[in-house]
This record gives structure tokens, C-alpha cells and sequence, in this order.
């Protein structure tokens, strides 16, 4: 569906389904350079048993036009309007790296609309490699190879997709590879610049599920630690094994994590 966000047109997938004000609502936030199908079994899902389900694509990402925003804080307020666009009052919001951030910092600043949420391969600080942040800026293929490499587990390298006969990695790639140029190196510095981590979690009320793969090189669970602390009464999923790419790596585990939590 297409909202107007910010008098700019912004896409939201809602699995084909009308948004019904009397189901509760689930908005899913995309990680650096993905867009909404980085999320599509789960909002799928969602939408299908009794659930408002959106995937948003964030300014300039996607089908929704740009440019994309420059900082956590404000990728928090857009979803606000977005909500408002779509006319949802509340919402569980599900974030994925970038995008549990930005959904963290929503439930900061905006407490009255998240009744709960779900952070994915999350970690305060999210630190970006020079090696990572210069290759971006110079909108080289290589921070795409980067991102692929360090985003999987070794055993989704050479395979395990649970759906035959798709290639797990070689998607990824291609959904980086759609991106607009310098849409990817303004993502990575706004989860580096992002300072606030341990300070908005400490204001988060409403109950919070992190789901952290064991195996995750870009935000290892260990640099979740301070997050997890600071929320009274969340709850942690490990899956063991899993990389960064979680919703595609381990979609079924993800989805099982997150049914009767958001739902």
C-alpha cells in the first residue's frame, strides 16, 4: 500500500490485506540498504492471523522516496507518521539491525504508540568498521560483499535456505544491490552515530522481546548486553549457530519467537 509521509509517498507491504482499527497492528523496520521484503514471512504471517501487518520501506529505500534519513533519531519520528498515515494508533514494533534502533528510539520518544517490542540483531553501540564505512561511501560493491560475508553465519554460506532451492546469500545481495547510491553509507553512519542506546532503553515501559543470533559478527550479542539490562523484565531468544541476517537466515525461528509476543 502507499501512504503520504512527510508529503513524500512512502510503501508499506501489508501481505494484500486491508488494515482492520479493530486488530491490534504489527509494523516490521528494515535494517541498513533492505527494504520491506527483508521481512516478508513475518509480516505475511501476521497479516493472516489476525493482525494489522506492515513492512515498511524507509525514505529514499525501496519504493518510498528519499532521501533517506541521516540519523536513528529521525528514522524514530518518520515511523511515528507513518503510523499516523496509515491511520494505526498503536503498534508492536519489530526492528531489524538499523531498524532496531530506529524502532528502540520510537518507544523512547514516543511511549504512548508501541505497546511492544521486538529488537533483531540488535547492539548499542552498533559499531561500523572504517574499512566498512569507506568502501559505502565510495558506493563500492565491496561494502556489499562486506555486509554479505559478515551478515551470515558460515553455515548459510554455502547454503541451508529453508526454502529449496533459493540461494540465501546471493538474495541478500541482490536486495543490497538495489539500493540507491549512498543510501547504504548514510544508514551505517547513523547506527555509528547513534549514542543513545543504554539512555532510551532505560525509558522503554512496554515489554520487549531481543531475538540475537550466537554467531553474529556485526552485532554480537555481547554488545547487546547493556540494552537487555536496561529494560526491566525483557526477554532474550539466542538462536544458536545464526548470523546477522536472521529474519532470512533463521525466518522460521524468528517467527516462532515472535508469535504470542507482538501478536
Amino acid at each position: 500500500m502507499d501512504l503520504v509521509v512527510d508529503g513524500k509517498r512512502a510503501y508499506a507491504y501489508s501481505a494484500g490485506r486491508k488494515l482492520d482499527p479493530k486488530l491490534p497492528s504489527v509494523v516490521f523496520v528494515h535494517g541498513a540498504a533492505n527494504d520491506h521484503s527483508a521481512s516478508l514471512l513475518q509480516t505475511r504471517y501476521f497479516a493472516y492471523h489476525g493482525c494489522n501487518a506492515l513492512a515498511f520501506d524507509l525514505p529514499g529505500h525501496g519504493r518510498s522516496e528519499g532521501p533517506p534519513l541521516a540519523s536513528i533519531g529521525a528514522i524514530a519520528d518518520w515511523i511515528v507518521a507513518a503510523l499516523d498515515a496509515a491511520g494505526i494508533e498503536q503498534a508492536a514494533l519489530v526492528g531489524h539491525s538499523m531498524g532496531s534502533l530506529a524502532a528502540l528510539e520510537c518507544a523512547a520518544r514516543h511511549p504512548e504508540r508501541v505497546r511492544a517490542l521486538a529488537l533483531i540483531g540488535t547492539a548499542a553501540p552498533m559499531l561500523v568498521g572504517e574499512g566498512l564505512m569507506s568502501a559505502a561511501r565510495d558506493d563500492s560493491h565491496d561494502a556489499m560483499d562486506m555486509l554479505n560475508l559478515w551478515g551470515h553465519s558460515a553455515t548459510a554460506q554455502v547454503g541451508g535456505n529453508s526454502a529449496p532451492g533459493m540461494w540465501m546469500t546471493g538474495a541478500y545481495l541482490r536486495l543490497l544491490e538495489r539500493a540507491k547510491p549512498q543510501v547504504l553509507h548514510v544508514d551505517l553512519k547513523a547506527c555509528a552515530e547513534y549514542a543513545d542506546g543504554a539512555a532510551s532503553a532505560a525509558k522503554v515501559k512496554c515489554p520487549t522481546l531481543f531475538i540475537l543470533g550466537s554467531r553474529d559478527i556485526m552485532t554480537p550479542p555481547r554488545n547487546a548486553k547493556d540494552l537487555r539490562s536496561a529494560i526491566p523484565g525483557s526477554r532474550t531468544v539466542m538462536l544458536e549457530g545464526a548470523g546477522h541476517a536472521l529474519t532470512a537466515e533463521r525466518p522460521d525461528a524468528v517467527l516462532d519467537a515472535l508469535i504470542g509476543f507482538v501478536a
